[in-house]
C-alpha cells in the first residue's frame, strides 16, 4: 500500500501537519486504508485505490475474511460515478481474478460471486470506455480460462442475448455481437450451437442496422470453424448467401475476406456448386473494394478444393468423402481403361425413374467393364450415357443437328454418378444392370433396313432435343457446372446492357468478367462440334457409316456399331487432344483456351484466377492484385496438382516478369515451395530459368532466393546443382554495401549446402566465400563465417583424401594466424575455438596442427587478441577430456601459456586467465570482446 500511503485529501499547513498525516496512514491496516481513500471526494484518491487493489489483497490474503471484505469492497467501488474510475477497476479485474484463482483454497468461489458480475454489468454501461474495458477483460478472462462454464452459460451468455435483443441501443448491439462472435471460439462447440448460433442468425439479418450485418459477415468464418460442418450447411449457408447480397457493400467486402473459411466448414459438393457461383457474383461486384476483397481471397478459396489424396492436406476432417478420395491419376487412369488399384471403387450407376423400360438404352462406357470408360466431364459432373438406340434412329441428316445438342442432353437426360443417392434409382433400372456387356449390342452384323415413319422419326427428334421441358429443367454446360443455358442468354442480355457504358472502368471490370464466364460456358458446345467432327472422320475410316436410307424398325433397343464407335468416342478423343499436342508446335486461340482446362476446381474460377495478371485489372480492382496472385500461386499449384501445372505456366512466367519488384520478391520467396509441388523434372524445365533470373534481380528479389538457396538446389539434379557453384561468388557483391544482413544470410546457407556437395566442389568454390566473409566489416557476418568455417573443416577432414582438410588449415594458419592486422589473429582465435566447442576435429588432431600457432598469439601485441586467447584457453580447451585425463607435452605447453597471460601486464588478460573467472562478468566481457563493428 505504498501508493495510497502517499495519498493525501487536503494538503497540510506545514511540515508538521504532513508529518502527522503519514505516521496516521501507516498506523492503518491495508482495510482501513482502503476505506480511507476509497471514500475520497478526490477523484485521483479513488482511481488509486482502484490500481492498488491487488496489493492490498496480496497483504491480506493469509485472513481469508479480509479478502472478502476487500472484494466487497470492490463492488462498492464499481458503484463509482466517475468513468475513469470504473475504466480503472475494470483493468485490475484480470489480474484480481488470476490472483483468487491461484489462492482459491482461501478464496473460494470469489470471482464468480463479486468479480464476474462487475464485468458483465459493465457490458452495458454508458460510458464507452468502460464498456471497452470490460469487453477486453471478457475476453481476458475466457483465453484464460478464469470463467467457469457453468457461469458463462447462466451469466454471460443471457446477458449478451439480452444486450442484442431488438430494443437494445444500436452501439451496445453491435459491440455485443461482437464479443459473442469473439467468444464463440473460446467456449466451444456446445455453447456457441445452443447459446449463441440463433440469435447470431437473427442478427445476420438485422434490416434496421447495416453495422451488425457487418460485423456478423466479418466474423462469420470464425462461427463455421466453431460448429462445424451441418450447422454450417443447415443453419449458416442461407444467412452468408443473403449477406454476400447485401445493399451495403461494406457488408459484402466483409463477407468476401471470409470466405475460404466459411468453404472450408461446407462440404466438396457444396464448394463447388453453391459457393462457387457466389464467389464469381462478388468477383464481379459493382464495388472496386468488394471486387478487391474478392481477389484477394480467390487463390485461399481455391486452396480449399485440395484433393487429399494428392495434395496430402485435408481443410476439414469432416468433409472427406469417398469421392474425395479418388485421386485425379485414378480418374486419369479410368478414361484411358487402364486398371484401377484395389481401394478405388467406382460404384453402379442410376437410372433415372423417369426412363421406361421400352426406351432402353445402356451407356457405352458404363457397358464394358474391361474398358472401364468414363466420359471425360468436369469436376462435379456426372458420367452421362448417350442414348445410342435413339441416336440409330434418326437419318444422317438429322444426326448432326441432334450432335450440336448433344452437350445439353448429355447432362438433362440421364445422370450417372460415381456413387449412387438414395432416391435416384427405379425398378426400371433392373434390366439395365443385367445388360451391361451384350455381344448382341456389339458385334452383330446389322439387321435389315426398314424405313420408318416419319411421324416416329419426328417422335424420336423430338425425345432428343434440349429444348423440351421435361428433360432439361436445368440443362447445365459441363465446362462449367454453376452456368445454366438461360444463364448465358442472361449473361448476353447483361454484356449488351452494359456495353454503352463501357467507358467507366467499373463497369468495363464487369464486362470482362461476365465475357470470362460466357466464354467458359460455351467451351464445351464448341468442344462438342470438334467431337462430331472427328466422330465423323473415325466412321470414314472404320468405313462403318450408315447408308442414307439404311433405318431400323425396332423397338430402339439395338445400336448400330456406328453408334457403338459414337459412344466410345470420348475416351478415342481425349487420346487423339494428346497426340496433337505432342505433335503441334503452335497453338490457335480456342487450343490455347483448351489447355487450361482441368477437373480439379470450378474452370470460372480458374479463369479469374489467371486473369489477376491483366494490366487492366491492376487499373479497375487493384494496383497489388498481381502481387496478391503471386503470393497465393503455390497454394493453386498444390490443389490443380503437378499435372495441371500447363494451366498455371504462362501466369507463373507473367509474374516472375512483372514490373513491380514486390510481384517478383513474393515469387523468390516462395519458389522452393512451387518446386516440392511440382518435381524435379518440371522444376528443371519451368522453374530453374525464372530462378536463375531472380539471381540477377535486385536485392530485394535475390534475398527470397538466397534465403531459401538451399531448399532449392537440393530437389536439383546433382549436374544442374553444380552449375550454381559459379555463381554463388555473385551473392557477395550487393546494391548497397551496408546491406550486411545479406551477407549474413549467405553464410548461413553455406552451412547448409555442405552437405550437397563434394569435398573437392567445397574446397574450390565454397572456401573462397567463406574466408572472404571470415574478414567482413560486420561482427554479426564474421560469427557465422566463423562456425562455416569450422563445418568445413570437420567435413574435410572426414573426406577422403584428407588433402584438402590439410590444406585448409594451412590456409587459415597462413590468411589469419600469420595475418598483420589484428583483427584477422583475432578471427583466427575465434575459429579455433569454434572447432573445439563444436568437436570439428579430434583434439589430438587439433593439438598437432592447429594448437602451436594458436599458443603463438599469447606473446601478441594486441591486448584484444590475448583477451580472447585466454579466454579460448580457460573456458573451451582445457575443459576437454583430453587436456585433464592425461598428461602430455601438449598440455605442458597449454599450461605455460595460461601462466603467461596470468601474469600479462593487462588486467583484462589476467582475469580472462585466472583460475575461477566470473561467470557473469565472463559473459559480458566476453560479448564486448567480439563485438567490434569495424
Amino acid at each position: 500500500m505504498a501508493d495510497l500511503s502517499l495519498l493525501q485529501e487536503d494538503a497540510p499547513e506545514d511540515a508538521d501537519g504532513s508529518l502527522d498525516f503519514v505516521s496516521q496512514d501507516e498506523m492503518l491496516t491495508p482495510l482501513g486504508r482502503l476505506d480511507k481513500y476509497a471514500a475520497s471526494e478526490n477523484v485521483f484518491n479513488r482511481q488509486m485505490v482502484a490500481r492498488s487493489l491487488l496489493d492490498t489483497l496480496r497483504e491480506v490474503s493469509d485472513d481469508e475474511r479480509d479478502c472478502i471484505a476487500v472484494l466487497e469492497r470492490i463492488s462498492r467501488l464499481a458503484d463509482d460515478s466517475e468513468p475513469t474510475v470504473r475504466a480503472e477497476l475494470m483493468e485490475q479485474v484480470p489480474h484480481i481474478a488470476l490472483f483468487c484463482q491461484e489462492n482459491r483454497p482461501s478464496i473460494p468461489y470469489a470471482f464468480s460471486k463479486y468479480l464476474l458480475p462487475i464485468v458483465v454489468r459493465y457490458l452495458a454501461d454508458q460510458n464507452n470506455q468502460v464498456r471497452k474495458t470490460s469487453q477486453a477483460a471478457l475476453l481476458a478472462l475466457l483465453e484464460q480460462e478464469l470463467i467457469d462454464r457453468f457461469d458463462v452459460e447462466t451469466k454471460v451468455c443471457p446477458v449478451l442475448i439480452e444486450l442484442t435483443a431488438p430494443d437494445s441501443n444500436d452501439d451496445v448491439k453491435t459491440e455485443a455481437v461482437a464479443i459473442m462472435c469473439k467468444m464463440a471460439p473460446m467456449v466451444g462447440k456446445d455453447i456457441t450451437e445452443r447459446l449463441i448460433l440463433p440469435r447470431f442468425c437473427e442478427m445476420c439479418c438485422d434490416c434496421r442496422m447495416f453495422h451488425v450485418r457487418k460485423v456478423c459477415a466479418a466474423n462469420f468464418g470464425d462461427i463455421c470453424s466453431v460448429v462445424g460442418q451441418q450447422a454450417t450447411e443447415e443453419m449458416l449457408l442461407p444467412r452468408f448467401f443473403q449477406l454476400c447480397s447485401d445493399n451495403v457493400w461494406g457488408v459484402r467486402k466483409a463477407c468476401a475476406e471470409c470466405f475460404m473459411a466459411v468453404s472450408c466448414a461446407t462440404c466438396q459438393e457444396i464448394r463447388r456448386t453453391k459457393l462457387s457461383a457466389l464467389f464469381i457474383n462478388l468477383i464481379s461486384d459493382p464495388s472496386r473494394w468488394v471486387r478487391q476483397a474478392a481477389f484477394q481471397s480467390l487463390g485461399p478459396f481455391i486452396s480449399t478444393f485440395a484433393n487429399p489424396s494428392s495434395s496430402g492436406q485435408y481443410f476439414k476432417e469432416e468433409s472427406k468423402s469417398s469421392e474425395d478420395n479418388m485421386s485425379v491419376e485414378d480418374k486419369n487412369r479410368i478414361r484411358r481403361g487402364e486398371e484401377v488399384p484395389e481401394d478405388v471403387q467406382i460404384l453402379p450407376v442410376d437410372v433415372p425413374s423417369d426412363l421406361s423400360a421400352n426406351d432402353s438404352s445402356v451407356s457405352v462406357e458404363n457397358r464394358m467393364e474391361d474398358r472401364a470408360q468414363v466420359s471425360r466431364n468436369p469436376p462435379g459432373e456426372a458420367s452421362v450415357p448417350v442414348d445410342s438406340s435413339s441416336l440409330s434412329a434418326l437419318s444422317s441428316d438429322s444426326r448432326q443437328e441432334a450432335a450440336g445438342n448433344e452437350n445439353a442432353r448429355k447432362s438433362s437426360s440421364y445422370r450417372s454418378a460415381l456413387r449412387p443417392e438414395g432416391g435416384t434409382s427405379s425398378p426400371s433400372s433392373a434390366p439395365f444392370d443385367q445388360e451391361l456387356y451384350n455381344s448382341f449390342h456389339f458385334w452383330r452384323t446389322p439387321l435389315p433396313a426398314i424405313d420408318l415413319d416419319r411421324e416416329l422419326e419426328q417422335d424420336s427428334a423430338k425425345k432428343l432435343s434440349p429444348e423440351t421441358p421435361e428433360e432439361t429443367p436445368e440443362s447445365t454446360v459441363p465446362g462449367s457446372p454453376n452456368i445454366t443455358m438461360a444463364t448465358r442468354k442472361e449473361l448476353e442480355e447483361m454484356i449488351e446492357n452494359l456495353e454503352p457504358h463501357i467507358d467507366d472502368p467499373d463497369v468495363k471490370a464487369q464486362v470482362e468478367v461476365l465475357s470470362a464466364a460466357l466464354r467458359a460456358s460455351c467451351l464445351d458446345v464448341q468442344e462438342e462440334m470438334v467431337r462430331v467432327e472427328k466422330r465423323s472422320d473415325l466412321q470414314d475410316e472404320l468405313g462403318i457409316n450408315e447408308l442414307p436410307n439404311c433405318k431400323i424398325n425396332q423397338d430402339d433397343s439395338v445400336p448400330l456399331i456406328s453408334d457403338a464407335v459414337e459412344n466410345v468416342d470420348p475416351t478415342l478423343q481425349y487420346i487423339h487432344d494428346d497426340s496433337d499436342l505432342s505433335t503441334n508446335t503452335s497453338f490457335s486461340p480456342d487450343e490455347e483456351r483448351k489447355s487450361k482446362v482441368q477437373d480439379v476446381v470450378p474452370q470460372a474460377l480458374l479463369d479469374e484466377y489467371l486473369s489477376m495478371t491483366d494490366p487492366s485489372r491492376a487499373q479497375t480492382v487493384d494496383t497489388e492484385i498481381a502481387k496478391h496472385c503471386a503470393y497465393s500461386l503455390p497454394g493453386v499449384a498444390l490443389t490443380l496438382g503437378r499435372q495441371n501445372w500447363h494451366c498455371l505456366r504462362e501466369t507463373y512466367e507473367t509474374l516472375a516478369s512483372d514490373m513491380q519488384w514486390k510481384v517478383r520478391r513474393t515469387l523468390a520467396f516462395s519458389i522452393h515451395e512451387l518446386a516440392v509441388i511440382l518435381g524435379d523434372q518440371l522444376t528443371a524445365a519451368d522453374l530453374v530459368p525464372i530462378f536463375n533470373g531472380f539471381l540477377k534481380d535486385l536485392d530485394e528479389v535475390r534475398i527470397g532466393v538466397l534465403k531459401h538457396l538451399h531448399d532449392f538446389l537440393k530437389l536439383l539434379h546433382i549436374d544442374k546443382r553444380r552449375e550454381y557453384l559459379y555463381q554463388l561468388q555473385e551473392f557477395l557483391v550487393t546494391d548497397n554495401s551496408r546491406n550486411w544482413r545479406f551477407r549474413a544470410e549467405l553464410a548461413e546457407q553455406l552451412i547448409l549446402l555442405l552437405e550437397l556437395y563434394s569435398p573437392r566442389d567445397v574446397y574450390d568454390y565454397l572456401r573462397p566465400i567463406a574466408l572472404n566473409l571470415c574478414a567482413d566489416k560486420v561482427s554479426s557476418v564474421r560469427w557465422i563465417s566463423y562456425k562455416l568455417v569450422s563445418e568445413m573443416v570437420k567435413k574435410l577432414h572426414l573426406a577422403s583424401p584428407r588433402t584438402f582438410g590439410a590444406d585448409l588449415i594451412h590456409e587459415l594458419i597462413d590468411s589469419f594466424g600469420r595475418c598483420p592486422r589484428w583483427s584477422g589473429r583475432q578471427a583466427f582465435v575465434f575459429v579455433c575455438q569454434t572447432v573445439i566447442e563444436d568437436d570439428c576435429l579430434p583434439m589430438d588432431q587439433f593439438a598437432a596442427h592447429l594448437m602451436p600457432h594458436l599458443l603463438t598469439l599469447a606473446n601478441d601485441r594486441v591486448p584484444n587478441v590475448r583477451v580472447l586467447l585466454a579466454k579460448t584457453l580457460r573456458q573451451t580447451l582445457l575443459e576437454k577430456e583430453y587436456f585433464l585425463a592425461s598428461a602430455s607435452c601438449h598440455q605442458e605447453a597449454v599450461e605455460q601459456a595460461v601462466v603467461a597471460l596470468q601474469m600479462d601486464r593487462d588486467s583484462d588478460v589476467q582475469y580472462f586467465a585466472s583460475t575461477h573467472p566470473t561467470s557473469t562478468r565472463a559473459a559480458e566481457d566476453a560479448a564486448s570482446t567480439a563485438s567490434s563493428t569495424y
